[in-house]
């Protein structure tokens, strides 16, 4: 092993089993075991038959619970379901310990393939969009629209309250981060994560609250937890340096699929002047811009997103021929 290599992990079969995940009241959670990795899927019952399909991909440190607000507005709309990146929420590892862009699209792309439900109306926030946008790039058969909320795109010059974030994808310093927090509280931890994430991190709830630290305490006792969690992030910046045909953002010019682009005026991780390249990258745009949101505006205002959610949905049936 060199000596920028993380410590390896050990196999899915023998990792121990964290306590429950929260299940919200009308979802489901299965676990979908695929080529090279397994996948938790959160999902809810369709209103109806005929629904169109959804899949919605979370960010870095996220899992599919950060889609449960958005997605219970959006029944009678879609057939909704959400992945767990896999090392997240309750998806174990790779069994390659791959965790680039490339490699988290492969699973999106394996899963949706292994459902038969393309095309889908597929959502991506942070980390998840960048996926999400690779996805839509490469495989348009799967994708029937795009919606993207903060996409984790490359930026030239990266806000400075981003910068703890990204680094924790250098060797050893999820490692050493991890030593100096030990003596943090999982409610310090998420109150850390809010203040960085929310717009407004009052417009959490108590119960809310109460939930994410829940959802902290148990994915620390994971013995992959940071691994995960440094990995990816060093995947994400890795494929930031990529040119030519892999750029993110000259896959983001081959998106063919009528694309929402949510943007909030108070993210501290993406930089709210990149609503306009974004706007210009993607062919077949619309921009839905928030003031007073921050990263994860489809939690903070999932009411807003639903509706121009709704809107991108109205446009694209009406412009579909018949027959």
């Amino acid at each position: 092993m060199s000596s920028t290599e993380l410590p390896s992990v050990p196999p899915t079969s023998v990792l121990p089993k964290a306590a429950a995940v929260r299940v919200a009241e009308g979802e489901r959670l299965r676990s979908v075991g695929l080529p090279g990795v397994t996948l938790a899927i959160r999902s809810r019952p369709p209103a109806r038959e005929g629904l169109p399909p959804a899949l919605f991909v979370h960010g870095l440190g996220g899992s599919s619970q950060n889609w449960s607000a958005l997605m219970a507005l959006l029944d009678g709309a879609v057939a909704s379901e959400a992945v767990d990146l896999p090392g997240f929420g309750d998806s174990p590892p790779p069994d390659d310990g791959n965790y680039s862009i490339t490699a988290h699209a492969r699973a999106v792309i394996r899963y949706l393939d292994a459902a038969g439900h393309g095309p889908v109306h597929l959502f991506g926030n942070s980390l998840g969009g960048a996926v999400s946008t690779r996805v839509a790039a490469v495989r348009p058969d799967l994708v029937r629209t795009l919606t993207l909320v903060s996409p984790a795109l490359p930026e030239l010059r990266v806000q400075r309250t981003a910068v703890p974030t990204g680094l924790v994808g250098l060797p050893g310093v999820a490692a050493l981060f991890s030593r100096l927090t030990r003596e943090w509280t999982a409610e310090q931890r998420v109150r850390g994560v809010l203040g960085l994430c929310y717009g407004d991190p009052g417009r959490v709830s108590p119960e809310a609250f109460r939930y994410a630290v829940e959802e902290l305490e148990r994915r620390l006792t994971l013995p992959y937890f940071w691994d995960a969690l440094s990995r990816s992030t060093r995947g994400l910046l890795s494929a930031y340096t990529l040119g030519g045909q892999h750029s993110l953002w000259r896959q983001a010019e081959r998106v063919l699929a009528p694309t929402l682009l949510v943007y909030g005026g108070r993210d501290q991780l993406v930089g709210f002047r990149m609503a306009q390249r974004s706007a210009r990258a993607f062919r077949d745009s619309r921009l839905l811009t928030l003031p007073d949101a921050g990263h994860v505006a489809m939690m903070e205002y999932p009411d807003s997103v639903a509706l121009a959610f709704r809107d991108l949905l109205a446009a694209t049936a009406s412009a579909t021929p018949e027959g």
